[in-house]
């Protein structure tokens, strides 16, 4: 085999392996929606057995983690890749910590969904967790589509789609508080819609996250301490 065959071969066996590990955190990803879905659901029907079964179903989403980290470590080992391809693997690595922790909060939520079925139920039927609920799980999708077809346009969009989030979080928290102090026997469910919704408002920052990660990969620049108006305005290299 001549130099310029083999070399054309590893090209070919490296961006397979780079396709691979693409294909895998999309599946974590469609993976982790899918619970956060289901959760927001068990909430909002009071169904604690689908709850209970989202918590249950959270070490799919520990075991992809393990999968893909013990990848891009093997990939870092043998093809030692640099420039754009190494902040690829930096970037998958640091997403799929993101997705694990949203698989992590999906099943706090389950189990909370679970305690609050077994309590007397508002008459909105958590509106408003459904509604923040809502928000957050499109900013998810809405990062692995960004992920995806590594579309700074998109990343950038659920960037600022975070600050609807922190703003909703903040007025359940203040509903909470004023159902606390005029019922105080509302304070056990109350506080487990604080906890819901907190664990909501935490799965917003992991999907911002990411796509400050998608970025990084496309632009080679890190915009997590920056102001997002400004970061928006440096051209890329």
């Amino acid at each position: 085999m001549e130099a310029s065959d083999l070399t054309g071969h590893i090209s070919k066996r490296f961006n397979k392996d780079i396709e691979d590990l693409r294909s895998m955190v999309l599946a974590m990803g469609g993976l982790v929606e899918s619970q956060l879905l289901r959760a927001i659901t068990a909430i909002v029907t009071g169904d604690s057995e689908l709850g209970l079964k989202v918590a249950n179903d959270d070490y799919k989403v520990n075991d992809l983690e393990v999968s893909i980290d013990e990848e891009c470590g093997r990939i870092l080992a043998m093809r030692a890749p640099a420039a754009s391809d190494l902040r690829l693997i930096v970037a998958i690595i640091k997403t799929i910590t993101d997705l694990e922790r949203i698989g992590d909060e999906a099943e706090k939520i389950g189990f909370l969904a679970s305690r609050l079925a077994a309590m007397d139920r508002p008459p909105d039927s958590y509106r408003e967790l459904k509604t923040l609920g809502t928000h957050v799980s499109h900013m998810v999708r809405d990062a692995m589509n960004a992920f995806a077809r590594l579309d700074v346009d998109e990343a950038f969009e659920v960037v600022r789609e975070d600050e609807g989030v922190d703003e909703e979080y903040e007025t359940i928290q203040r509903q909470c508080i004023t159902f606390m102090m005029e019922d105080p026997r509302s304070i056990k469910r109350v506080m487990n819609v604080t906890w819901a919704a907190r664990s909501l408002e935490r799965i917003g920052d992991h999907a911002k996250n990411i796509c400050e990660y998608v970025i990084y990969m496309v632009q080679g620049r890190d915009v997590r301490h920056t102001g997002i108006s400004d970061a928006s305005e440096i051209p890329s290299d």
